[in-house]
């Protein structure tokens, strides 16, 4: 039997379980509320859509006028294999991208993770924001994203402001 038939039986099994579901569906309505507090809270950054992705990462994206002009926009992403909510700096293209990326390799700032370009990376700066939420209390883990979200975003224009 072959690779993927066997993860497909495997899914199909833990799927008869029920619990995947269950979890995916309350993942999903909880970022689609994290959205709609942004957007209600600070409609100044634009929420976009949400991604929901392969299982592999959940996103939307805000798009802060002072970045969305260098053509950046930030990203909250949840991470599902590694079970964590981040916040990451992205531009709107390679190009964009990459001339960030020199600028903050060039700067020497190391308040967040600068990530080395490689094919299927997305992002310029990453933080973690929440490692392994505790979504029992949504209220509170809203908060901590929204905090975390707000001093990256701060961060970032002020060292672009520089």
């Amino acid at each position: 039997m072959g690779a993927l038939q066997e993860d497909i039986l495997e899914y199909k099994k833990q799927l008869g379980k029920g619990a995947i579901q269950k979890a995916y569906r309350g993942l999903m309505e909880y970022i689609l509320s994290l959205r709609t507090h942004f957007n209600k809270a600070h409609p100044e950054l634009a929420p976009s859509g949400i991604y929901t992705g392969y299982m592999d990462m959940t996103y939307f994206a805000l798009l802060p006028t002072s970045l969305k002009e260098r053509g950046l926009k930030i990203a909250i992403v949840f991470l599902h294999e590694t079970f964590r909510f981040e916040v990451w700096l992205s531009g709107y293209n390679k190009g964009i991208q990459s001339k960030y990326w020199k600028f903050f390799k060039e700067s020497g700032w190391s308040r967040y993770r600068l990530v080395t370009p490689e094919k299927g990376i997305d992002s310029i700066l990453e933080s973690i924001l929440v490692q392994n939420p505790d979504f029992s209390d949504t209220v509170a883990l809203t908060k901590q994203i929204e905090k975390g979200t707000l001093k990256f975003i701060r961060d970032v224009e002020e060292k672009l402001a520089v």
